[in-house]
């Protein structure tokens, strides 16, 4: 079995990652899915969430901020295409807990879109679960 795997993470603006890495664990539509090399070969929408990195046994994991999307997974390679992914240091924590408080208080009007206000929440949230993560 082969150690590594080689990961892309693709933006409609940006390659933000291309890299060998051990394990990706992933925010799929039924649940959290766990990839290491040499998995079997699949396709899966992602969700609002924090897509999690192993790039070697030395370090920890690698959060990643990222909305829906669609990942495709084959033995010696992962992509991941998703319209934004942010690094941790990428995001400002400040920024992501206003945003989530005003999409909670949206959501206690009726006047707006819920989904549109539940969506921006779980983003929000994402970003401040990755800006935070610990292993």
């Amino acid at each position: 079995m082969a150690s590594k795997v080689e990961l892309e993470i693709i933006t409609p603006e940006r390659v933000l990652l291309r890299e060998e890495v051990e394990m990706v664990i992933a925010p799929a539509v039924d649940g959290e899915i766990g990839i290491l090399p040499e998995h079997f070969p699949l396709v899966t929408s992602l969700e609002i969430g924090v897509l999690r990195i192993k790039r070697s046994e030395e370090e920890g994991f690698l959060p990643l901020s990222i909305s829906q999307g669609v990942m495709e997974v084959l033995p010696q390679r992962i992509t991941v295409l998703v319209a934004t992914a942010e690094l941790p240091e990428e995001i400002d924590i400040e920024r992501a807990m206003e945003a989530k408080k005003r999409a909670e208080e949206r959501l206690k009007k009726e006047e707006f879109d819920s989904a549109r206000a539940r969506a921006a929440m779980e983003r929000a949230v994402a970003r401040i679960k990755a800006a935070r993560y610990k292993d």
